[in-house]
């Protein structure tokens, strides 16, 4: 069987105000710490065989402590970190971080473009010098923006066409408000289809949950944006990911995967296998199945 890779997962310890401003009172449920052997027996019960685990901080304190998790949990097959793009010291931080126990599962890195004050951060010579050096290290990008967020994403995929780009959470569409307001969704769509023409971008079906009503959503909520963007990259660049433990919020583990497979139910298993791992694999260079592990025992 295909190896069923869960493309966007995270870890934390206890946060504090410093360290995850983003997690509020509202976010009372996942204001807690959150790891491996949590996560484990959700996978085992999903069917799913292993993670990319993707920063919450800016912050390479962070990326090392993943980096050493990956080298010590059997698995996490990739780390999505953080380094400063807007410094000119990114070739020297990715390489140190590569140093580091577990640095050769450094596949991504990710800034928190949705938190930015301007939406054209992205945008900025000294930001793009530091996506240059991405794209000749080898790294994706993981690009986590908002509606407003997609016109400076887009521009910076098209500029640097040698870097692969992935879409956090489809873009973050108004799912809870779409319904109720169709020029919400009309400016997500118009917005994200032209990231379709870039054979560099691909996208993550993950996050959807929480931007739907967190008590209340159906997977009918997600349908027409799982169509969407089913529609405009196809099943050859899509990954899908569960992004817990924020889902936690709206939904446990084995009920986002569950609803992810009834939504892709109509799909050939071929194409399904794509989107939960042959993909993942493909995009952030993981070793393949038999590499990663050829004696089978799963360990390392």
């Amino acid at each position: 069987m295909a190896r069923v890779i869960d493309a966007h997962q995270h870890f934390w310890g206890r946060p504090t105000p410093a360290t995850h401003s983003w997690i509020t009172a509202r976010e009372a449920a996942i204001d807690r710490a959150f790891g491996p052997e949590e996560l484990r027996p959700e996978l085992a019960a999903a069917g799913v065989d292993a993670t990319i685990l993707v920063q919450t901080r800016h912050d390479l304190a962070e990326t090392r402590a993943f980096l050493a998790i990956a080298e010590a949990t059997d698995f996490v097959a990739g780390v999505v970190g953080w380094v400063d793009l807007a410094s000119a010291r990114v070739a020297d931080d990715i390489a140190a971080l590569r140093r580091e126990p577990g640095g050769r599962y450094l596949v991504g890195i990710r800034h928190m473009l949705q938190d930015e004050a301007d939406p054209r951060w992205i945008e900025r010579r000294e930001v793009a010098r530091g996506l240059a050096v991405l794209g000749e290290q080898g790294l994706v990008y993981d690009l986590l923006v908002r509606p407003r967020d997609l016109p400076a994403g887009l521009a910076v995929a098209r500029r640097f066409p040698a870097l692969r780009f992935v879409l956090d959470h489809i873009g973050k569409p108004p799912i809870a408000n779409g319904a109720r307001d169709p020029g919400l969704r009309r400016e997500w769509a118009s917005r994200m289809a032209p990231f379709a023409e870039l054979p560099n971008v691909w996208c993550k079906l993950s996050g959807m949950v929480t931007e739907a009503d967190w008590a209340a959503w159906r997977a009918e909520d997600l349908a027409p944006y799982v169509a969407a963007v089913l529609g405009w990259f196809g099943e050859d660049r899509l990954l899908f990911g569960s992004d817990w433990p924020v889902c936690l919020l709206a939904a446990d583990y084995g009920r986002v995967k569950r609803t992810a497979e009834a939504l892709l139910a109509p799909l050939a298993p071929a194409r399904r296998d794509k989107i939960f791992g042959g993909n993942a694999t493909a995009m952030y260079r993981l070793p393949s199945e038999a590499a990663a592990d050829p004696t089978g025992a799963g360990a390392r």
